[in-house]
């Protein structure tokens, strides 16, 4: 007998099981299908592995540098990476547990196997239903009145080069290394490849990244580029930027890898003990059955609309498979938007430059809204505050200083149209600037709330107080 559903889910990534549960919510009977485990590249090979590794990384960086807090510590700090490796472990596992129990509680069904859509069958008289080889080859069918595709993306490999999990690595295997290299060449100088810069060196990895654009991190605003360049070199990390890597130069070594690259200044060969290469992510389009579907397929994503609707409307996509902002709480309120949308409630659609973006280095970057560019080719008048966090109380005493907060706002209505941070913890204070922008607040608005003092919150005050010129700390 086929499994008949509310609503089938395919793939049970944040996008995925945020749909199921906000559908199971609204009263659907809902079926997620996964192949691998639920949580998807978020839980298992990407943001709370890789955050957790951030983390001991980041505390390995403050043991050594204890005696600037008057601690003394006994000999050099030890690294025990088997251990960081464990924690990363027990992290994942206790999400998975809870994410199991969540979706348990709200009678979720969960079939483990691999799905492929079906055109019209004796199951059903239109496409969408679901064959899955579950994992002893058996076959299941869920036949669901509605199906969400949230099928993710995998890490895209760089042509002429392929991953082979231990010289040339993607960021799923780098999550997987039981040692450290004692160097790392990275290619992609988005979030990604940041992340693993600034873990990497404070763990002792000689690192060089490369990066096609003339900047780190393109796609934010300038000033947030060039502030994390000057911090990575300047801690000894090697930045290469509108550099070109030759792929038919690339030679696998006993030692590692060597590759050339050619820069403005002329072409350098880079040699490491291994290549991460971070230069973006594939949508998960092949293989599911696309084809028994009239679902289009643009640019190698899944094309919709606002509410998530594939060119057959009772088949939605959502997620990193439909491209356009790749992040797990984008992918959620997009399941979400989904899930209300089927129930026939009107969400309303995402703005996407109104969803917060945030890299998880040291310093931290966290961002939202446009970019002092983006904002002038849109017509704005913008008028700009930058206040450095050497100038926060709480930043000196915590002895994070580098960084600062930048806020765009239009010089005529005083809206905000950007805000931009590097430094300390920052991306625990974008949420109020993202708050802000949801509640149309102005500047002056928000720089009349009152702050805790000291507090890292104050700098994002002083900023929106400083567009006016009538900041009270810088």
């Amino acid at each position: 007998m086929a499994i008949q559903a509310d609503v089938a889910v395919l793939g049970g990534g944040p996008g995925g099981y945020t749909a199921a549960i906000r559908a199971a919510q609204l009263g659907r009977k809902v079926v997620i299908i996964e192949q691998d485990r639920i949580g998807g590249v978020c839980l298992n090979r990407g943001c709370i592995p890789s955050k957790s590794l951030l983390r001991s990384a980041e505390v390995f960086h403050t043991v050594k540098e204890a005696a600037r807090y008057g601690v003394a510590v006994r000999g050099e700090p030890e690294l025990r990476y088997g251990a960081v490796l464990e924690r990363k472990r027990a992290a994942v596992e206790q999400l998975h547990r809870g994410l199991q129990s969540l979706l348990k509680k709200h009678n979720i069904e969960i079939i483990h196997g691999r799905g492929r859509i079906i055109g019209p069958s004796i199951f059903s008289p239109r496409s969408g239903s679901v064959a899955v080889e579950l994992s002893g080859g058996e076959m299941e069918t869920v036949v669901p009145s509605q199906l969400i595709i949230a099928t993710g993306s995998r890490p895209r490999e760089l042509p002429g080069v392929k991953f082979d999990g231990f010289r040339v690595l993607s960021s799923d295997d780098a999550l997987e290394m039981e040692t450290l290299p004692k160097a790392l060449l990275i290619v992609g100088g988005g979030v990604i490849g940041i992340e693993w810069a600034s873990m990497m060196n404070d763990f002792g990895v000689d690192v060089t990244l490369v990066e096609a654009a003339s900047r780190l991190l393109p796609g934010e605003d300038a000033d947030v580029s060039s502030e994390m360049e000057r911090l990575l070199r300047r801690r000894g990390v090697r930045v290469l930027t509108s550099a070109k890597l030759l792929a038919d130069t690339f030679a696998p070594e006993d030692g590692g890898v060597a590759v050339k690259v050619e820069t403005g200044e002329g072409t350098a060969l880079l040699n490491a003990e291994r290549m991460l290469v971070a230069i973006g992510r594939t949508a998960n389009v092949e293989g599911i059955g696309l084809e028994a579907t009239d679902v289009t397929v643009r640019d190698g994503f899944i094309a919709v609309n606002a509410s998530y609707q594939t060119a057959e409307p009772h088949i939605y996509a959502v997620g990193d498979v439909i491209g356009g902002v790749q992040l797990a709480h984008a992918a959620a309120r997009e399941g979400v938007i989904a899930a209300e949308h089927i129930a026939g409630l009107k969400p309303e659609p995402i703005q996407p430059h109104r969803i917060p973006r945030c890299v998880y280095s040291r310093p931290e970057v966290a961002s939202i809204g446009w970019t002092e560019s983006q904002a002038m080719s849109r017509g704005h008048d913008v008028k700009t505050s930058r206040l450095p966090f050497r100038a926060s109380g709480k930043a000196i005493v915590s002895g994070d200083t580098d960084g600062f907060v930048k806020v765009i706002a239009d010089r005529k209505t005083g809206d905000i149209l950007g805000v931009h941070m590097v430094g300390p913890h920052v991306t625990e204070l974008l949420s109020e600037a993202g708050l802000a922008d949801l509640l149309n607040a102005s500047v002056w608005e928000v720089g009349q709330l009152i702050r805790p003092h000291p507090s890292l919150s104050e700098m994002f005050g002083e900023a929106m107080l400083a567009i006016d010129g009538v900041s009270l700390s810088f």
